[in-house]
């Protein structure tokens, strides 16, 4: 999804696969070496336990970042995602359903249907980035 937009915001997208810690430094520190580059990381298990090294490297790098979920934005800059609590609270009422006699087999599968974005301004502010205020206003929240 985000390669098909991509183009038609005149963005130059470069997809990184990584399997370890030292791909991911690699990876990070080659790609900041461009010239008005930023860094989309999206959902992986590998990204979640690496969490601490990728904000870090992107801080150190002066690498603007958007995450998928808002336990990055502590020290990251933008998180924008599924609401987690929202899909933990839709799960409870699945587990209800089947505790109840349901099939799993039988209920359908859900797309998260909540969103949220969070925004750092510290991170902001250290990176030399100005967040437009439409941005602000729109934030789930914002961290100051």
């Amino acid at each position: 999804m985000i390669q098909a937009a991509a183009p038609s915001f005149g963005v130059e997208l470069r997809p990184v696969d990584v399997r370890d810690a030292g791909e991911i430094e690699r990876a990070i520190t080659a790609f900041a070496q461009g010239a008005n580059g930023g860094m989309i990381v999206t959902g992986s298990v590998l990204a979640a336990v690496h969490r601490d090294l990728i904000v870090t490297l992107a801080a150190r790098h002066k690498l603007p970042a958007v995450y998928f979920g808002r336990h990055f934005t502590g020290d990251g800059l933008i998180s924008y995602g599924p609401d987690f609590v929202d899909q933990f609270r839709r799960a409870a009422g699945y587990i209800d359903r089947i505790l109840k006699g349901e099939k799993p087999a039988d209920l359908p599968v859900q797309a998260p249907t909540k969103y949220e974005l969070v925004i750092n301004l510290k991170t902001a502010k250290a990176l030399g980035l100005d967040v437009p205020t439409t941005l602000l206003a729109r934030a789930d929240e914002v961290i100051e």
